[in-house]
């Protein structure tokens, strides 16, 4: 199975609600459209994959401050061609961006969809967002990808990140729930 393959995979079998389910259904006409979906040269845009590192037993998310963008984000990027799976390679890069081994992503799948715009020549990021769960006593260490790395409660996420990372931060603590 290629990695396209099971992009249309995980995305036929998640199951979102509302607005979700129609970007669901965009990354689906997106990935029929461009067999090159996947990666960065397609210039209508790409999937990347990214995972929320989480620490429920202390009540905390780590994010780091995206060095392009200058903004408080989840761990994530572009899929590589060594990448077996869309679920891979948020653990990769949640593990590449985060220095934290041991990381398990949260059962049942993506937790989100999230769509923005990029700068050309592409245009858009289709991102799959999935939750990482941070092993007892993870230290992080941080990558040359970021400006800083840092955790923090669930109730600081809304003031320092958009609203992307907090509607997943959301998402992933309802399924903890």
């Amino acid at each position: 199975m290629t990695l396209h393959d099971d992009a249309v995979l995980v995305l036929k079998t998640y199951e979102p609600d509302g607005e979700q389910q129609q970007l669901r259904e965009v990354y689906l006409d997106h990935l029929a459209a461009h067999p090159d979906g996947m990666y960065k040269p397609c210039s209508a845009g790409h999937l990347t994959s990214s995972a929320l590192v989480i620490d429920p037993s202390r009540g905390r998310v780590l994010l780091t401050l995206h060095k392009k963008l200058g903004m408080w984000l989840q761990m994530g990027g572009h899929c590589e061609p060594g990448d077996a799976t869309v679920a891979d390679a948020a653990l990769r890069e949640a593990t590449e961006e985060s220095g934290i081994a041991g990381l398990t992503l949260l059962p049942g799948g993506p937790v989100r969809l999230d769509r923005h715009p990029i700068p050309p020549p592409c245009h858009w990021h289709l991102d799959v967002q999935y939750a990482a769960l941070a092993p007892a006593g993870a230290v992080a260490e941080i990558s040359e990808e970021s400006l800083d790395l840092r955790w923090f409660a669930y109730d600081e996420v809304a003031g320092v990140a958009d609203t992307s990372v907090v509607r997943l931060t959301e998402g992933t603590l309802a399924r903890l729930a």
